[in-house]
């Protein structure tokens, strides 16, 4: 599912126009990107959380030449998946397996 998708099931799902859906997904994009920048963290219970965590400089080898490179240290943003969501994933994959 595309951005545009999304949209058009929200307005369907809420009863509002694609450009209010539209507006009210920036919004949330928005919001919860400024608090990550923040180092805050966003929790939806059910659904998950969104959150930085902090990645150590490291070092790594280049494949081709097997040069040792530096990576440098970068926090990065991760979304912790809620109970419920992680529930309904697996009941729809095993219902797709079977």
């Amino acid at each position: 599912m595309n951005k545009n998708e999304l949209i058009a099931e929200v307005a369907d799902k809420a009863g509002l126009t694609k450009a209010k859906a539209a507006e009210c997904l920036d919004a949330f994009i928005e919001v919860v990107s400024k608090s990550m920048s923040k180092g805050d963290e966003v929790r939806l219970v059910g659904f998950g959380t969104f959150c930085t965590v902090h990645r150590k400089a490291t070092e790594g080898r280049n494949p081709r030449t097997g040069a040792v490179i530096k990576i440098a240290a970068a926090n990065k943003p991760k979304f912790k998946p809620g109970k419920q969501l992680a529930e309904m994933v697996n009941k729809t994959q095993k219902r797709k397996a079977a």
